[in-house]
């Protein structure tokens, strides 16, 4: 059976809902759904800082788990306006430019804040574990 290795980013819902923020399996990391949310609660108005933020976060869970943005090779946006799309393109574009992963873009009705306009997802794959 595979190693498994848990990252929490210290999301208040981790607990309460039973998730993890990344969890890598064997050379595969996951990352979770990451919400735009600063460490003391706030969320930026501005759909392209939101991105930045989320991809802050999924780039820290990464590294965690022993990997970085070159090991990405997936990641899914969801957006609550699709007139949003070019400013989280943005966003996204400044992290994978030059590694460009398989990427989703999707509208949706709601999140689960509704400060939130964007929430990104990961997924990396990686050669090897540290220290192997």
């Amino acid at each position: 059976m595979a190693e498994r290795q848990q990252v929490s980013s210290g999301s208040p819902f981790e607990a309460s809902i039973g998730f993890s923020r990344a969890v890598r399996v064997g050379n595969r990391v996951l990352v979770s759904g990451t919400a735009p949310i600063w460490p003391d609660g706030s969320c930026p108005d501005d759909a392209e800082a939101q991105a930045a933020r989320c991809f802050e976060i999924i780039l820290a869970a990464l590294a965690e788990a022993g990997a970085s943005a070159k090991d990405v090779v997936r990641t899914r946006m969801f957006l609550t306006d699709p007139s949003d799309g070019d400013a989280v393109g943005r966003a996204h574009g400044q992290v994978f430019a030059d590694i460009r992963p398989a990427a989703t873009m999707v509208a949706v009705a709601a999140l689960l804040d509704p400060r939130w306009k964007v929430e990104i997802e990961a997924e990396a794959v990686i050669d090897r574990w540290p220290g192997r």
